[in-house]
């Protein structure tokens, strides 16, 4: 079945999608990297995709994405490649596998954000010390 047939069917009813009153419709789908709910973030009906997730020993991200060729067996369907590194290097990865090697060059951007998104969030939170008050 072709990637917009897929869409007509499941854009508007999905056990996936999140609508609400006067904001536009969302999406909880796997490998959708900015959660809206439209045909080009779709990791449902589109023949490549990308996703970033957690590893899971929450030190660094996983980069998923469809092996195309692979799509009628579910267990070769999706390539994770696992980033540990820095996160430079983390992202000139990410622009290199996805940009340059012409995979989805619509949505390199995407992912590095999500890929910094996810870093920073696994940084330790440092406590600020208050000082006391001076002695009189």
């Amino acid at each position: 079945m072709s990637a917009d047939l897929q869409w007509m069917v499941i854009r508007n009813n999905s056990s996936y999608l999140m609508k609400r009153k006067a904001v536009p419709h969302f999406s909880k789908e796997p490998n959708n990297l900015k959660g809206r709910n439209s045909l080009r973030y779709s990791g449902l009906v589109q023949a490549r995709t990308i996703g970033v997730e957690p590893t899971a020993d929450g030190k660094g991200v996983v980069l998923v994405t469809k092996n195309a060729s692979c799509l009628r067996k579910p267990l070769k369907k999706y390539r994770r490649t696992e980033l540990k590194r820095d996160s430079r290097k983390t992202f000139t990865t990410i622009r290199k596998l996805v940009g340059k090697s012409g995979y989805r060059k619509d949505l390199k951007m995407a992912a590095v954000r999500r890929a910094s998104a996810l870093l920073k969030s696994q940084k330790p939170v440092l406590v600020k010390k208050t000082r006391g008050k001076k002695k009189e």
